[in-house]
């Protein structure tokens, strides 16, 4: 009766649902959906996955109504990734999930307030927002009576810690993130390995998703043209392609098509590419790909200097663009001055944040601000900050 995918369309390498580790705090199974999509369905009914609408993936969130945000974003990830997992006969459903859960750790402002949180956090271990995408779903999200967090299987929380590789520091004896460290007391997610081949299809799904839709956004904020755009080797190609075939449309579909083209080109180098590492390793099974030594899903050399060329544009044109580098800056002085006043004042917090904050300036105090404001969406933030720092705010 479960809505599952056939286990003749999984691959003996992909994960299998009757394998899974199962969760901390053991549940009765569903009758009608696995345990990969019960993942997936709790990461999007969690607060965390809601708030997602209103952080900044680039532009800060009341700039424009059509840029990206990180919820739109997630939703662009798990299509990508759902469509890679399901041709190379990988667990869709835990793909899926992945990708919708990779930035629930995120602060508001993106990579700025991300840097901003880190630099405050520093003298307390630092903040890292993979790590911090653990502590939501395990201990932040307060759905269930009888446990902390979104109780998610084994699998899904080892790919949120490890879709970017092993956890190498835990190799060479180096702290971990704390919400890491933490966790490690409950369960072993083997961090000196790989993870499933549905977690590195997800991070290369966020690649594709950011580099593409950057350029789009970038495109309509104006930021860059598509002229611009032409000594980029691959994405000038295709630009120049489209507007030979489709001269007399408007730019912006013509933008579109451009776009659509790119990903598609990614996506089928990433499938390619990945089946040839897969037939040279012949896993037998899930295992096989977490002791291997190096990622098995990837690009082609060729597409990797796409990539790379892709970014070294977007870095000095985008990134750090004038008005992004305003944007960036106001986030930046928002989340530091928010949390210079909480960690001195935790007074201020509001009550069900304030109940373990008691010291004034102490390692304790700091990770609850610090979870307090990575919570926070763009325009709580500026609120927060507005209430907190504007004499003339009303004190609410």
């Amino acid at each position: 009766m479960i809505n599952r995918q056939s286990q003749s369309e999984l691959k003996p390498y992909a994960t299998w649902e009757e394998d899974s580790r199962g969760r901390l705090n053991p549940e009765p199974e569903s009758a009608t959906r696995g345990c990969y999509q019960r993942d997936r369905d709790r990461i999007i009914h969690s607060k965390a996955f809601r708030r997602l609408a209103y952080k900044t993936q680039v532009f800060v969130n009341h700039e424009g109504d059509f840029f990206r945000t990180r919820l739109t974003h997630s939703l662009e990830v798990s299509q990508i990734a759902r469509s890679v997992c399901r041709f190379l006969g990988l667990n869709e459903d835990l793909g899926e999930a992945l990708a919708l859960a990779h930035d629930l750790g995120h602060p508001p402002f993106g990579h700025a307030g991300e840097d901003a949180l880190g630099e405050m956090m520093e003298p307390f271990g630092g903040f890292d927002h993979n790590a911090q995408s653990l502590h939501v779903v395990t201990r932040e999200e307060e759905m269930y009576g009888k446990w902390d967090g979104l109780n998610l299987t084994w699998e899904t929380l080892e790919g949120l810690v490890k879709h970017n590789g092993p956890v190498l520091n835990y190799q060479i004896g180096e702290t971990l993130p704390h919400p890491i460290a933490a966790y490690a007391h409950s369960q072993d997610l083997e961090l000196n390995t790989h993870a499933g081949l549905e977690a590195q299809v997800a991070a290369l799904a966020d690649d594709i998703a950011y580099n593409n839709h950057d350029i789009d956004d970038g495109l309509r904020a104006e930021l860059f043209t598509i002229e611009d755009l032409r000594e980029i080797p691959l994405v000038g190609r295709i630009f120049e392609d489209v507007s030979q075939e489709f001269a007399g449309v408007d730019v912006s579909r013509r933008i579109n098509e451009a776009v659509r083209r790119l990903i598609g080109a990614m996506v089928d180098d990433l499938i390619v590419e990945t089946s040839r590492r897969v037939a040279l390793l012949a896993p037998k099974n899930v295992t096989d790909i977490r002791l291997h030594d190096q990622p098995v899903a990837g690009f082609s050399d060729e597409m990797r200097e796409n990539d790379a060329a892709i970014k070294g544009f977007l870095f000095p044109n985008m990134y750090r663009h004038y008005k992004l580098n305003r944007m960036t800056s106001k986030g930046r002085r928002v989340v530091k001055d928010l949390f210079k006043l909480l960690v001195n004042e935790p007074e201020c917090l509001p009550t069900n944040w304030r109940d373990d904050a008691h010291h004034p300036g102490s390692e304790n105090t700091a990770r609850i601000v610090a979870d307090y404001i990575a919570g926070m969406t763009d325009r709580y933030a500026l609120d927060e900050h507005r209430r907190l720092f504007d004499l003339q705010a009303r004190i609410s």
